[in-house]
């Protein structure tokens, strides 16, 4: 009985993982080689410094340049065939659209001045259901494309999605 919900909890947890990397920040876009790359990370511990005043000043890339990023990464890791393209189109739009859609969530929330503790709350609730919504919506795109990779393929998946859960334990850990 624990295997029966155990295995689906799992599954359930490494799709979530790629959700968070398909939305989140630039993890998968380190290099092939796990042996040459740190770990992926989900999340940072620590909010960045400033940068001194003689730092040159670098622009952060805008949602969509960070999702295309990770679409190009991802397609480069998996080896995607050209068979398998349109399983893979359908997923890195999937991933294009919830990108958008948490961008405009997230924006929402920056937008809102003077929040009360409710205030946050309710747009935390909103950036959890869109993120929900998200996930669901990726879940058959990305099924479909798992369906067709091959067993090296699927290796290359499952590693992401086990890197990054061990990137996401370390930084729960560090803040708490």
């Amino acid at each position: 009985m624990v295997e029966r919900i155990a295995f689906p909890a799992r599954r359930f947890a490494a799709l979530s993982v790629f959700a968070l990397l398909a939305l989140g920040g630039g993890a998968l876009a380190a290099p092939a080689d796990p042996a040459a790359s740190p770990p992926l990370q989900v999340a940072q511990a620590t909010s960045p410094t400033a940068p001194s005043a003689n730092a040159p000043t670098r622009t952060r890339p805008s949602p969509t340049e960070r999702v295309e990023a990770r679409i190009k990464s991802l397609h480069d890791r998996l080896k995607i065939t050209s068979a398998q393209e349109p399983q893979w189109n359908a997923v890195a739009q999937v991933m294009r659209e919830n990108a958008q859609s948490m961008d405009q969530v997230i924006q929402q929330r920056h937008q809102t001045q003077n929040m009360t503790a409710i205030d946050d709350l309710k747009a935390y609730q909103a950036i959890a259901q869109a993120h929900l919504q998200n996930v669901q919506k990726l879940i058959p795109a990305f099924q479909a494309l798992y369906d067709t990779l091959s067993p090296e393929q699927k290796q290359a998946a499952d590693d992401a999605f086990s890197r990054a859960r061990r990137g996401s334990r370390r930084s729960a850990r560090k803040q708490g």
